[in-house]
């Protein structure tokens, strides 16, 4: 469907990209650029370039394109959808799955699941998918799907207007609740990892705040609050301040045998086959209606086990 909308006179002398993303804010600044380009984005019936200066009162018309822009295949793979309209789905992503295609893994992700789901979500960047969860973190995740949402939601989440809450199971316990503001990036001598870099350009803030839910017998039931979305950020800033994620199989230690531990309480935090992670709660404006939504969900069998043995 076209949209014209007109050039505002007080937009003169301005650079044609610059009147464009404040026009059609919908859409982000580089997909505006690579339809102008196309020619999809036209002014007075002309393409023109990004940098031309306008002189107020053109004309800009506007065929939106949905291009395939995923190779990767749909799978009959089930999702729990906790909500879903036209702009976008909620889904409660269970742990084991993987997100993102990526080296070594082309199928049997989310992604896979989501082009099976909705067959469009492959004209929309990583079909949709606005954040990530680990592969064995469980939780809530939001996934647009149109572009308009995609950009919405992309920029809120920019914005750290979205809120996500986690419950997670650490090592040790916690006197008190507290923030850990540490920059993160990837680790100087371990590329698969990440890491708290102080002083380094390379780099990114990273912002924490986590809360006391029970304190047990060396472990404390925490909720984490996220500022930023770094990769592995909970489990990295956690094990910077000496309390690891029970599970972690890349930043946690061994648990210690404890002789207050009840009986199977030991085995079961050694066994346990994943970082102890769930975003439990989910919540954001409406990327069409900026109605305030939020979700919660319960916790996973293989966590609701682990705490039936610490009661």
């Amino acid at each position: 469907m076209n949209m014209t909308k007109v050039i505002p006179i007080e937009a003169q002398g301005q650079r044609l990209d610059k009147v464009l993303a404040e026009l059609f804010k919908e859409y982000s600044r580089s997909q505006l650029q690579l339809w102008l380009k196309a020619g999809h984005l036209l002014v007075n019936g002309k393409t023109l370039e990004g940098k031309t200066k306008v002189n107020g009162d053109e004309i800009i018309t506007l065929v939106p394109q949905a291009e395939e822009i995923l190779e990767d295949l749909p799978e009959d793979i089930p999702l729990n959808i906790v909500f879903e309209d036209e702009a976008m789905l909620v889904i409660n992503k269970p742990a084991g799955l993987t997100v993102h295609p990526g080296a070594g893994q082309r199928s049997g992700t989310l992604l896979n699941a989501l082009l099976h789901h909705c067959p469009t979500q492959n004209t929309l960047p990583r079909a949709g998918i606005v954040h990530r969860l680990d592969k064995e973190t469980s939780g809530l995740m939001v996934v647009a799907k149109t572009l308009e949402a995609h950009n919405a939601l992309i920029k809120a989440m920019q914005a750290r207007e979205i809120k996500r809450h986690y419950i997670a199971l650490v090592l040790g316990e916690l006197v008190s609740g507290g923030t850990v503001d540490a920059a993160m990036g990837r680790h100087p001598k371990d590329r698969q990892k990440m890491a708290v870099l102080l002083h380094m350009e390379s780099a990114k803030p990273a912002k924490t705040d986590y809360e006391i839910i029970k304190r047990y017998t060396n472990l404390t039931l925490i909720r984490a609050k996220l500022h930023t979305g770094r990769t592995h950020q909970i489990r990295v800033h956690m094990a910077h301040i000496g309390y690891p994620l029970v599970g972690d199989p890349t930043y946690g230690r061994k648990v210690p045998k404890h002789k207050e531990y009840p009986e199977g309480l030991w085995q079961a935090l050694h066994q346990f086959p994943r970082q102890a992670l769930h975003a439990e709660y989910l919540a954001l404006n409406h990327p069409m209606t900026e109605e305030p939504m939020e979700w919660r969900c319960e916790i996973p069998e293989d966590l609701k086990k682990l705490f039936e043995i610490l009661k």
